[in-house]
């Protein structure tokens, strides 16, 4: 089975996740999970970090992820969208800046 777009976007961020050290998971889908929650969601130094991954800058978040992710800012974490290398620069110093606290 090939790799999708978005699947490789995914690597990319856990490749990321990985050379930090942080931890991470993706909650599954089997539909007893809550709708909108990011696809991999993480903890950076005791931060709250949930990152919504897509294939590429044309593809938005749907309402549902979006709203999630306004909770979880207002809940004092960080959520992201991160889709290309200009995002995920940012997400890789998102995380230099939480392990710098």
């Amino acid at each position: 089975m090939a790799d999708t777009p978005e699947k490789r976007v995914k690597k990319l961020v856990v490749d990321l996740l990985k050379k930090h050290g942080v931890w991470y998971f993706f909650p599954g889908n089997n539909g007893f999970g809550k709708s909108g929650i990011p696809d991999i969601v993480c903890c950076v130094d005791g931060s709250f970090l949930g990152i919504e991954v897509k294939a590429d800058k044309t593809k938005k978040p749907t309402a549902l992820q979006v709203r999630c992710g306004q909770q979880i800012e207002a809940a004092g974490g960080t959520w992201m969208l991160v889709y290309d290398d200009l995002t995920l620069m940012v997400l890789d110093a998102v995380i230099e800046n939480r392990k710098d606290r």
